[in-house]
């Protein structure tokens, strides 16, 4: 059947259900119909928006639909397993999944089992929240070779994203290089180099942790094309790497050169952040932090000031054996200074090079404006430009920066946009819509079978007991097939 046909038949399907709504509330009562919105993606942004929502309003009703049948998204997918404080914020969304206004939609697929047009039918308000699922490309030859990977997949293999169960990575090398210098680069270096004692004792999964107790990888490498006062991960970080047991820092006290005279004009986190890097770059260790690091096997290092040019294959072209990095200076000061090439080159031996340059958001529906530049939907204070009732939150905002509590601000921001509208009457909340009861039956048409909140309760309940069985908090099902199969026992 034609694209257009299909779409046209699930059109008129949707207007007999809608007219089914509209009844059930009665035509003389829509003042008393509840507001629905609905809100695409179940990671931070979404639950963060539902929040507000429901506490601003008492009559709204929140429907949240996730591609996975999971929820929770980069909470449990991104965050370090060895982090597992960040993680408590799933308490706070469990909450929210519990109101009786609020109800989870898993393993639906929005853009491809519904479409954004038929939820903007069936809601007053519909919210994209789905994050950044795409990776940035570096734009070098080569970074298609065995042995290169990027972050986001790296971390969801070790996280137990379903989508990078396949990754497998090939561990066996002395040297592994990271390009980026933000908390995420930070994160893989550590669970790279961590000993696999910690992280046994974390939700890692289990064949990422087989995998890194065979791992041959003694020696990481994170690298930024600009310089010291520029780099993008926070003193927290930071500190974890100089503190992680059985390493030891290889700071090059040449790239902090004119650093100390910028202090003083500084932001506080950055002088902070700056101040601890000079002190392990510069500074003597103490007697004990000496042999501490004279006994560590494993070593990693800044090095700043250079940008990948080439990925380096072995003979055969097979795979990587190291990264050709231009050598750049700075021009300008602060965060504002741009790299530029000096025309100096310096090739890295490598077996194994993870890109942490960034995540990016992708488009989910032709209806939906996107700014492919920037990777995000155009919005002004998460209100999608030239739609009315369509709204934004999260890194699908505002791009992929911040940490959870930049995104509970802007989900915050954009909840408080749509509330506005309803009561300022630029979303018209007086007519009723169907909601739920006009997606469900199309979902029952179409064969796809939602995963409630109490199914993954399930999921949640097997997971914890089968961490508990190996002293874990928690030990994942890493496929879809199988979470389904336990949600629905």
């Amino acid at each position: 059947m034609l694209p257009w046909l299909s779409l046209r038949t699930g059109r008129s399907r949707w207007t007999s259900q809608l007219h089914d709504g509209i009844n059930a509330c009665g035509r003389a009562a829509f003042s008393i119909c509840s507001p629905k919105v609905c809100i695409v993606g179940s990671g931070p942004a979404g639950f963060y928006t539902a929040q507000h929502l429901i506490k601003a309003r008492q009559d709204v009703e929140v429907d949240i639909y996730e591609r996975l049948p999971v929820p929770f998204g980069l909470v449990r997918f991104g965050v370090a397993p060895d982090h597992p404080e960040v993680k408590n914020v799933i308490n706070t969304f469990t909450l929210t999944a519990r109101n009786s206004r609020c109800s989870f939609y898993g393993n639906v697929n929005v853009g491809k089992d519904v479409s954004i047009e038929e939820l903007q039918q069936a809601y007053h308000a519909v919210v994209l929240s789905y994050g950044a699922e795409g990776n940035r490309r570096m734009g070098v030859p080569g970074e298609d070779l065995a042995g290169v990977y990027s972050a986001k997949d790296f971390v969801g293999w070790y996280n137990g994203l379903p989508s990078c169960q396949e990754l497998s990575p090939d561990l066996n090398c002395e040297t592994a290089v990271i390009l980026g210098q933000g908390n995420v680069a930070l994160d893989v270096a550590r669970i790279l180099l961590a000993p696999t004692d910690i992280l046994k004792k974390t939700d890692i999964t289990q064949p990422a942790l087989e995998a890194l107790v065979q791992s041959q990888v003694r020696r990481v490498l994170i690298v930024g094309r600009r310089g010291p006062m520029q780099v993008a991960c926070t003193i927290k970080e930071f500190r974890e790497m100089v503190n992680l047991p059985d390493t030891r820092p290889e700071m090059m006290a040449d790239d902090f050169e004119g650093v100390k005279e910028a202090l003083k004009d500084l932001p506080r986190p950055r002088k902070r952040l700056t101040e601890l890097m000079m002190k392990t770059a510069l500074e003597i260790p103490s007697e004990k932090e000496q042999e501490r690091q004279s006994k560590a096997s494993r070593v990693w290092a800044f090095r700043f000031l250079r940008s990948p040019i080439e990925i380096l294959a072995n003979p055969d072209n097979s795979r990587t054996v190291g990264i050709r990095l231009a050598v750049n200076r700075l021009e300008g000061s602060g965060d504002g200074a741009r790299a530029v090439p000096t025309g100096e080159v310096e090739d890295v031996t490598c077996g194994l090079l993870i890109s942490s340059i960034g995540y990016k958001s992708l488009p989910i529906d032709p209806s939906v404006p996107f700014d492919s530049h920037k990777a995000i939907v155009p919005n002004n204070m998460g209100r999608v430009q030239h739609t009315a009732g369509l709204y934004c939150s999260g890194w699908l905002k505002t791009g992929p920066t911040g940490v959870i509590a930049t995104t509970m601000n802007n989900s915050f921001d954009t909840a408080r946009s749509v509330v506005e509208d309803m009561e300022s009457g630029t979303v018209d909340v007086s007519a009723a819509r169907p909601g739920s009861q006009s997606i469900s039956g199309l979902l029952e048409e179409r064969g796809v079978k939602p995963v409630t909140f109490s199914n993954w309760e399930k999921i949640d309940s097997l997971e914890m007991s089968r961490g508990e069985a190996s002293g874990k908090p928690r030990e994942k099902l890493l496929t879809v097939e199988e979470m389904l199969q336990v949600a629905r026992k």
